[in-house]
């Protein structure tokens, strides 16, 4: 049966009452790039045929549901349904989630587990209902497009439906030559058709292709109606980078996307888990209001400011401005203010290092005035705030009203009054506090052990803090360390060295090595004069990654030597701060001058912004395991921005070692501070020209690529970082490696592994490629990359081992013998899945 005698039977079907659509089955024959060549393959349904000749106006009711967030934040209104219409496709505004019914199973295995942590916001409204007015809807311009039967040729009619049916079947690749073997009679009101066509029957990547194709023809002209459609499609199925394309192609257009837009990228932005994305959130809601003068909805305002007080880590403080950027949107645009806003804004307001008192005082006069209580919530964080600065009056007030509410008294609420009376001396008044919280409670607290030691260690009531040690360990709760190094710390202050030595040894027994208190402990042996221990111990330092030296421990190392009069060990330690870059100090400096003009000629300058050989292989390894460069608009100047997934236990242990050997590179604002010894999972490098190499061989125009000459840089080195960064190991003990970029590039790299004599499979999902050494290639694989590889990753990275790997959940539904989501020759770079 050829197309047009399928086009008559369909028109008589409509003139007939016909049975139920899904048992009329129509076959044809396999796809070819010309309408008129027969082929093989069965159509699915006649209603896909039908719906070819359905008219475009014809509104269409599809009923959405709410995405269930795959976290705590944010938290959505309530679902609502609605109607939507393909000619003029109003929604609603609510921060709600579109899905597809496929992706049901999903959502279903999601983790709502929501463990409530001292710095994370809590909110009392677990179901984040909204005002009634915030439920309006909005309006995206229509798309002007003729129908098939205004069409005069009767051939483009039949062209457009054989395109309209075989289109959506197809992968990335099939489609782009598919379209190109008609590209002599399409034009660009036909590819729009095709694009609005996709759309109207749900296939949405494909009308995603079709709009990339027509941008890259000759005829092509650009259409902000189609663009808006397309681009509020991709956001409600949380295709953000897709959305997000097409958001910057309008605007690249120099016209301003339209608040449905907006306000669709936004929630695909909230609704996913990925890094990153609430920053981008963040830009595109203040473009919102600066670019487009809009006034984004009630809905986006709260689920916004929800998603910030739900960053994980105590990271939310940093986003005090974006929250008071928010609250003043919501007052100059007289929407109504839900106590949790306010109770979040003191929430963030206290956490800061310098709270502001003031602004904290306005916002609970501002609640009263609101007629709205102060919660727990308040209170904790005005106890937190007065910890600050020792403000006993108003904690005292506060701890009348906490005790005077419903509510149970939270254990960081003690902790914060054992340090408001340590800040004003009052000692004793903090160990009743502490004994209280037990006789309340029921317990006492990991927190408040530490923080009544750290008390009892400033105080110098040495005999006390050591019995509330004791009392720790035997009660079995961790961590230990913070507890450790505050006792060690104070033991060195006061010089007691033996007892530090002690501690230090009971420390190494019970906790993981910890960078400080071996520091500590190097400063107590050189402090003495044992510099043969001294030494023992810093070399010690320097061969265990996890705990490495820093410039503080060289500096202590090498007063040593200098204080001896032990020259040529000075000498050599100076060599290791110039290879490392690491700043000597000034009274350190003046007598190494003297020391080394009597041997050498000329002072090295110890800090040289250049990377050394072993830097530049690390970073080849970490930017193909996915490591990112951000260029300014003129690509002059680079920056490296490390990410680690703090769930992931080698990524915890890479970090340190990459924070080490970048460490002169750093932003101020990543750089340790003095007492702070945790390295973040974000961090990154000073803007600087000389990443512009890195920047144009690996991220040319913002996205990923693997550069023409990859086969020249796979180093040994270079794979053992690509591994520990962007590799994973299977349960199985075979090895997989992560890499984005197209499919050429991966062609090399699969050649240049090859010539090593090292065999992989390729598996595309979405917009990755995992390159899988599988069985006896992942034991080649190991033993070329081992000796490279960090020493205490080696247990948790080894091939051949048959131990489940935590990290490698998102790559344990890779399948090497099967197909790939886009393994057809040609397929685009646009067919990439947001969320593999």
């Amino acid at each position: 049966m050829d197309v047009q005698q399928m086009m008559v039977a369909a028109n008589k079907a409509q003139c007939f009452v016909s049975p139920p659509l899904s048992t009329l089955i129509i076959t044809i024959n396999t796809p070819s790039l010309n309408p008129n060549t027969p082929s093989k393959t069965p159509m699915r349904t006649s209603l896909s045929f039908l719906r070819l000749f359905r008219p475009l106006s014809r509104p269409q009711t599809v009923l959405f549901r709410p995405l269930i967030p795959r976290y705590a934040a944010p938290r959505f209104s309530p679902f609502f349904s609605r109607h939507f219409s393909v000619s003029s496709a109003p929604f609603s505004a609510s921060a709600v989630g579109f899905v597809d019914e496929k992706e049901r199973e999903e959502e279903e295995r999601w983790d709502f587990s929501n463990n409530e942590t001292e710095a994370k916001f809590v909110f009392e409204d677990n179901d984040g209902v909204f005002a009634d007015n915030d439920m309006k809807h909005l309006v995206a311009p229509e798309i002007e497009v003729k129908e098939l039967d205004e069409l005069p040729e009767q051939w483009r009619r039949s062209k457009l439906a054989w395109l309209c049916k075989e289109l959506p079947a197809h992968k990335a690749g099939t489609l782009v030559r598919i379209l190109n073997a008609q590209r002599k009679w399409l034009k660009q009101e036909d590819a729009t058709y095709l694009a609005v066509h996709c759309m109207r029957i749900r296939e949405n990547e494909t009308g995603f292709r079709v709009y990339k194709w027509m941008m890259q023809q000759h005829w092509y002209r650009f259409d902000f109606a189609l663009a808006t459609k397309l681009a509020d499609y991709m956001g409600k199925e949380r295709k953000f980078t897709k959305c997000r394309e097409i958001f910057d192609d309008i605007i690249n257009q120099g016209r301003v996307p339209s608040e449905s837009t907006f306000h669709i990228l936004i929630v695909a932005y909230l609704s996913t888990p990925v890094q990153g994305c609430l920053d981008e959130a963040c830009g595109i809601y203040n473009r919102m209001i600066q670019l487009g003068g809009y006034q984004p909805r009630l809905s986006v305002h709260n689920s916004l400011f929800r998603a910030l007080l739900n960053r994980p880590g105590g990271s939310s403080k940093y986003y005090l401005k974006q929250a008071e950027f928010i609250f003043h949107n919501l007052e100059t645009c007289g929407l109504e203010i839900q106590k949790e806003i306010y109770t979040g804004l003191i929430w963030l307001h206290s956490y800061q290092d310098t709270v502001d008192k003031e602004r904290i005082k306005l916002l609970r006069k501002m609640m009263r005035e609101s007629g709205m209580e102060e919660g727990k919530e308040v209170l904790i964080s005005i106890l937190r705030a007065c910890s600050k600065d020792g403000d006993v009056e108003e904690a005292e007030r506060t701890w009348i009203k906490l005790l005077g509410s419903n509510d149970s008294i939270p254990s960081q609420a003690f902790v914060y009054k054992m340090e408001v009376y340590s800040k004003v001396g009052e000692i004793t008044k903090s160990l009743e506090v502490f004994r209280e919280m037990k006789k309340c409670l029921g317990y006492t607290s990991i927190a408040s052990y530490h923080k009544i030691i750290e008390v009892l260690c400033e105080s110098e009531q040495m005999d006390l803090a050591e019995s509330f040690m004791k009392e720790l360990i035997e009660s079995g709760m961790k961590p230990l360390m913070p507890s450790y190094i505050k006792l060690t710390d104070t033991y060195l202050r006061l010089n007691y060295h033996d007892k530090l030595e002690s501690t230090f040894l009971e420390c190494l027994e019970k906790c993981r090595p910890n960078r400080t208190i071996y520091s500590i402990y190097l400063s107590s042996l050189v402090k003495v004069g044992n510099l043969g221990k001294a030494e023992e111990i810093f070399n010690h330092m320097g061969k265990n990654v996890t705990i490495g030296v820093n410039a503080k421990s060289c500096n202590t190392i090498l007063y040593g030597y200098l204080s001896s009069g032990d020259n040529s060990k000075a000498e050599k330690i100076y060599d290791l701060m110039c290879q490392k870059k690491f700043e000597i100090e000034s009274p350190l400096m003046e007598k190494l001058e003297s020391v080394l003009r009597s041997s050498r000629k000329e002072v090295k300058k110890p800090v040289s912004l250049k990377l050394s050989k072993e830097q530049r292989e690390i970073l080849m390894g970490l930017l193909l395991g996915g490591l990112r460069i951000d260029s300014d608009e003129e690509r002059k100047n680079h920056m490296i921005r490390f990410e680690f997934n703090p769930s992931s236990i080698p990524h915890s242990i890479l970090k340190r070692h990459i924070h080490d050997q970048y460490h002169e590179w750093l932003h101020p604002s990543s750089k340790l501070t003095a007492g702070n010894g945790d390295i973040p999972h974000k961090f990154n490098t000073i803007s600087h020209s000389y990443f512009g190499f890195y920047a144009d061989q690996f991220w040319p125009k913002g996205q990923p690529v693997i550069p023409k000459l990859i086969h020249r840089w796979l180093s040994p080195i270079v794979l053992a970082y690509w591994y520990m960064y962007g590799g994973y190991r299977t349960s199985a003990g075979d090895i997989l490696l992560k890499l984005k970029g197209s499919s050429e590039g991966v062609k090399k790299v699969v050649k240049a592994l090859k010539s090593k004599s090292l065999n992989c499979r390729v598996k595309r999902k979405g917009r990755v490629f995992w390159i899988g050494f599988l069985r006896t290639d992942s034991m080649w694989f190991w033993k070329l990359v081992e000796p490279y590889v960090l020493d205490d990753l080696k247990d948790f990275l080894k091939a051949g081992s048959e131990t489940a790997d935590d990290c490698a959940v998102e790559s344990r539904d890779i399948n090497f013998d099967s197909a790939s989501d886009s393994d057809e020759k040609g397929s685009s770079d646009y067919s990439e899945d947001d969320n593999p």
